[in-house]
C-alpha cells in the first residue's frame, strides 16, 4: 500500500527533476544565469537615465534608481513568471505519459524556478547597489518579503488560469501577450501615483501591480506613504484568484492531458 508519506517523496522528486529540465533550457546559451541579472539592471539602468532627465535624482523621498529598480522587478516577476507558468503545462505535455507526472509539478515547478531567479536577481542588485555607494535600510521588510509572496502566488495563479484557458483555446495565448504589453505603462513602473491627479486613481488602482510597486517602495522608504493604495486589496486579489485557478484545474485537469 502506498502510504501518503511515499506519495510525498514521489511527488519531491518529480518537482526537482522537472526543475533540474526548467533550468537547463531556461539558461542553455553563452551568458547563462548571468543574463538574468544583466538584462533588467541594463533596462532599470537605461530607465533611470530617462527618468533623471525629467525629474531628477529624487522621486517623492527615495533616490531614482531604487525607485526604478523597485518598479521594474515587480513588472518583470509577475510578466516573467506569468508566461512561465502559462505555458508550462503545454511545455511539458510528453511527460504527461508518465502516472508520476501531472500538469500542476510543471506549474509549481515554472512558479518555483522563476522565484528562485528573481530572489538572485535582488541580491546581485543589492551587491550592485552597495558596490555604487547606494547604501539604505529597509524600513519594514516583512511587508516587503509578503508583498513579494503575494505577487509570486498571484502571479502563478494567474498563470495557470491562462495555461488552462491556451489549453482549450489557443487564441488565449494572444489575448494574454495583448493585456501584458501596457503594463510597463499602467503600473507605476516609470512614475509614481502621487505624480498624477487623484481623479485618475480609480483608473490605476484596479491593477494589483500598482498597490505592490507602491508598497514596496513605502516598505523600503517610509517617508513615500500608501496614499491610494492598499495592502488589503492585494490579499483579496491574491486569495481570489488562487481560488479561482485551483477550482478551474481541479475540474479541467483530465481534460486538459486529452487535448
Amino acid at each position: 500500500m502506498v502510504t501518503f508519506k511515499d506519495q510525498l517523496y514521489a511527488w519531491r522528486g518529480v518537482i526537482f527533476a522537472l526543475f533540474l529540465r526548467e533550468l537547463q533550457s531556461k539558461f542553455n546559451d553563452k551568458f547563462g544565469l548571468g543574463w538574468a541579472f544583466l538584462e533588467p539592471f541594463t533596462f532599470i539602468f537605461l530607465m533611470s537615465y530617462l527618468r533623471g532627465l525629467i525629474s531628477g535624482s529624487v522621486i517623492h523621498s527615495i533616490p531614482l534608481f531604487l525607485f526604478m529598480m523597485i518598479g521594474m522587478v515587480g513588472l518583470q516577476s509577475l510578466t516573467s513568471c506569468l508566461q512561465s507558468v502559462s505555458t508550462a503545462i503545454r511545455r511539458n505535455k510528453p511527460l504527461y505519459a508518465f502516472r508520476q507526472v501531472q500538469p500542476i509539478s510543471s506549474v509549481l515547478t515554472a512558479g518555483f524556478l522563476e522565484f528562485s531567479i528573481k530572489v538572485l536577481v535582488v541580491i546581485l542588485l543589492i551587491a550592485a547597489l552597495y558596490l555604487m555607494g547606494e547604501t539604505f535600510t529597509v524600513n519594514d521588510p516583512l511587508l516587503l518579503i509578503s508583498l513579494f509572496l503575494l505577487l509570486w502566488v498571484f502571479s502563478i495563479s494567474v498563470g495557470l488560469i491562462f495555461a488552462i484557458g491556451a489549453a482549450f483555446i489557443p487564441e488565449v495565448d494572444k489575448i494574454k501577450s495583448v493585456l501584458t504589453r501596457p503594463l510597463m505603462f499602467i503600473s507605476c513602473v516609470f512614475f509614481s501615483l502621487q505624480d498624477l491627479p487623484e481623479e485618475y486613481w480609480p483608473y490605476l488602482t484596479w491593477n494589483p501591480l500598482v498597490h505592490f510597486n507602491e508598497l514596496a517602495r513605502y516598505a523600503c522608504f517610509e517617508s513615500y506613504g500608501t496614499k491610494g493604495v492598499s495592502l488589503t486589496f492585494l490579499y483579496e486579489v491574491t486569495i481570489i484568484s488562487l481560488f479561482l485557478s485551483l477550482a478551474m484545474y481541479h475540474i479541467t485537469w483530465k481534460k486538459v492531458l486529452s487535448r
